[in-house]
C-alpha cells in the first residue's frame, strides 16, 4: 500500500524504492527519461512513474523532496493518458540550477522552464484536469499556489496520475514523495491562489 492506496501501478519501477504510510522514497535508475521527438529526435518512455487511476476530472497534489544537482535531474507529478499524451511537471536541473519545469506531450513534447525562487529541494505540485483543460500550480508551503501552466489537455474517461522521477544523465537521484491527495476538481477561479 502506497499513500494509503492499493491501486497504484508502476511504469518502469525503480530498482530501489520503499513505501511507508504517506511516504514513497526512491532512487532513480540510470538513463531514465520521458520525452517524445521534439528537438532531440528521440523517444524515451523509461522514467519512473507510479500512476493512480483518476476519473475524467480531478485535482491531485503532491509534496516532493529531492537533491537536484546533475543535468536533467527531475521529479514531480505526471498525468498520463498513454505514451503519446501526457504531462510531467516539477523541478528539473538545467543551466546550472534547479528550474520549475513542465513537459506537455501531444504526439511531440514541448518543454517550459522558469527560475524557481523558493527551495527546490522541498516543493509541492498540484494538477487539475477538467473539461479538456490542464491547470498546473506549485507551492513552497502548501498554502499559496501560484499558476505554473494552463493548457489544453486531451479529454479522457480516465487518467493515471502520480509521482514521477527521471535522471537521463545518471542514476541515484534520491526523492521522497509525500502528502499525495486525489480529489474531485477544486473548481477555483484561475486567480484564486489558495
Amino acid at each position: 500500500m502506497i499513500f494509503g492506496r492499493h491501486d497504484g501501478v508502476w511504469l518502469n519501477e525503480p530498482a530501489r524504492w520503499t513505501a511507508k504510510g504517506d511516504t514513497l522514497q526512491l532512487a532513480t535508475d540510470k538513463g531514465t527519461d520521458f520525452w517524445r521527438e521534439t528537438h532531440y529526435g528521440f523517444n524515451r518512455d523509461s522514467g519512473h512513474f507510479l500512476g493512480f487511476p483518476a476519473g475524467e476530472a480531478f485535482t491531485a497534489e503532491l509534496r516532493v523532496q529531492g537533491d537536484f544537482k546533475a543535468l536533467y535531474d527531475q521529479a514531480g507529478m505526471m498525468v498520463r493518458v498513454d505514451d503519446h499524451h501526457w504531462v510531467k511537471a516539477g523541478i528539473e536541473f538545467s543551466d546550472g540550477r534547479a528550474m520549475l519545469a513542465s513537459v506537455l506531450t501531444h504526439g511531440q513534447s514541448d518543454w517550459a522552464t522558469a527560475p524557481y525562487a523558493q527551495d527546490a529541494g522541498d516543493f509541492r505540485v498540484r494538477v487539475t484536469v477538467a473539461n479538456g483543460v490542464l491547470r498546473l500550480q506549485t507551492s513552497a508551503d502548501g498554502k499559496l499556489w501560484p499558476l505554473m501552466r494552463l493548457a489544453p489537455f486531451p479529454r479522457a474517461s480516465s487518467y493515471l496520475v502520480g509521482p514521477m522521477a527521471c535522471t537521463p544523465e545518471r542514476a541515484g537521484l534520491n526523492v521522497m514523495f509525500s502528502t499525495f491527495r486525489l480529489t474531485p476538481p477544486l473548481g477555483k477561479d484561475l486567480h484564486d491562489l489558495d
